[in-house]
């Protein structure tokens, strides 16, 4: 058996994809949501898998910080300095900004916020879907905790 528990939540994110074909390579802006479930092969002894409220605060938090009303951009992008001159918020990544990579992205930083929460023993972040329009998204999933990196 398997308990899992999920949060939700939007952000306001510009990125661009110079290195695909198409209209994506135009610096534009989606109204992106994460959700990002934790399992755990048993409920801790206060009957939980992670205590939401504070699960929830800190990933906002972080998400709020670094990417909300923002742009998540290749560190090698150009425009990095330019819309930084500009007073822009910006995100680097190492990779390219796509819909996969900022699920995987996610999946680390509640992976990291989980580590230092009071959780169910085992408990991890097994998967994290992201949406970046209502007809596109993607999802990370990880399939036990051995896996786990938190």
């Amino acid at each position: 058996m398997t308990h899992l528990v999920t949060i939700r939540h939007n952000f306001e994110t510009a990125h661009r994809l110079p290195h695909l074909p198409g209209k994506c390579t135009s610096l534009h802006g989606h109204s992106w949501w994460a959700e990002v479930t934790v399992a755990a092969p048993a409920l801790s002894r206060a009957g939980l898998v992670v205590e939401f409220g504070a699960l929830k605060k800190q990933f906002r938090a972080w998400v709020d910080e670094h990417l909300d009303h923002g742009a998540m951009l290749n560190a090698h992008d150009p425009l990095v300095p330019v819309l930084r001159a500009h007073g822009s918020k910006v995100f680097e990544t190492q990779g390219w900004p796509t819909v996969e990579a900022t699920a995987e992205l996610l999946a680390h930083v509640a992976g990291d916020i989980l580590f230092d929460l009071t959780r169910a023993p085992h408990a991890y972040i097994s998967r994290v879907h992201v949406t970046e329009t209502h007809v596109n998204g993607a999802t990370w999933e990880q399939t036990d905790s051995t896996e786990a990196t938190a």
